[in-house]
């Protein structure tokens, strides 16, 4: 009897957190982003021309050689097997101008890897979004290429155009809503099509990669805040908001980051809320056309202090 208890006993092992365990991977996570991401692809092509393609190449190419050569140095194990390094250059490449210079592309795939991500520690352990980190860079360096932008009449060659955005903040414009709902008009590689952007989103919604809080909420409170000030006559009417910009691409595939937004629920909808109300308090009131970027990575840094307050109480602890 004591034998076969010993032998029971073996078989127990005490480890750390986490306990329950998923058929997700992360790589399968990754894989799941990426097939959401083709419309967007697809779109680009079609309304810029396949020019893009090599954009989206070059920055994939460099974003998975930077985390390779930095862990490589590190005398780390490579970790490209887990997709994440393919999908920040597929990221990077859809929030950038069409017909971006493929060197100033090559330079932001390099600082989304290695200052958004490595410097931190490598996947989970950044604060911020790699690609936006990217961007954030590129908006830096090189301010008159990343607000040039391209505009089509599809199916006809495309010419420099003005975004929705860029065209009523400066020009009192209103853009059609049916250009911008199809891809029609002006804006980065993967941000004009909504209808794109919202298959991609439902896609991972249903197969449960992403937590729906995250974008109904950005989506709610971008239409709740935009129609504040649409009463007042600041700003034009919501759904302008909705599809304008990057706000519909930036709330399914930049908000959504496993690693960069909060943890609980109550936490998600601050962190939601509060990109839609930054998003359109830049929109209407700042020098710039678009706050997207800045406003998650704003909220990015926000996420730690979100945690703290919304983690649930320990049954009988105290609350400090």
């Amino acid at each position: 009897m004591m034998e076969i208890i010993e032998k029971k006993q073996l078989k127990l092992k005490l480890t750390s957190s986490p306990h329950i365990h998923s058929d997700l991977s992360s790589k399968k996570a990754m894989l799941y982003v990426i097939i959401a991401l083709l419309p967007c692809v697809i779109s680009s092509l079609v309304f810029f021309g396949a020019r893009q393609f090599l954009i989206i190449l070059t920055s994939i190419f460099f974003t998975a050689s930077a985390e390779f050569t930095v862990r490589k140095i590190r005398k780390q194990e490579s970790t490209l097997s887990d997709g994440s390094a393919f999908l920040t250059g597929l990221l990077l490449a859809l929030i950038l101008p069409p017909d971006f210079s493929l060197s100033s592309t090559a330079i932001g795939a390099v600082v989304s890897i290695v200052i958004g991500k490595e410097v931190f520690g490598g996947l989970g352990c950044n604060i911020f979004n790699p690609a936006l980190v990217g961007r954030a860079f590129l908006q830096a360096a090189f301010p008159v290429p990343m607000t040039t932008w391209v505009k089509t009449e599809f199916p006809v060659d495309a010419f420099s155009g003005a975004t929705p955005l860029s065209a009523y903040k400066f020009d009192k414009v209103i853009t059609d809503i049916f250009p911008m709902f199809l891809g029609n008009t002006g804006g980065s590689l993967g941000e004009t099509s909504a209808i794109a952007i919202i298959a991609g989103g439902i896609f991972l919604v249903f197969m449960k990669i992403v937590n729906w809080r995250i974008p109904f909420s950005i989506i709610t409170g971008s239409l709740v805040f935009s129609g504040i000030f649409y009463l007042m006559g600041k700003t034009p009417d919501p759904i302008f908001h909705i599809l304008a910009g990057g706000l519909l691409f930036g709330s399914f595939f930049m908000a959504t980051d496993w690693v960069t937004s909060p943890l609980t629920a109550k936490g998600i909808w601050i962190y939601g809320f509060g990109i839609a109300f930054l998003v359109i308090v830049i929109r209407v009131f700042g020098g710039l056309p678009e706050g997207v970027m800045y406003s998650i990575l704003l909220m990015n840094a926000f996420v730690p202090l979100i945690n703290k307050f919304t983690v649930p109480l320990i049954f009988g602890g105290k609350d400090e």
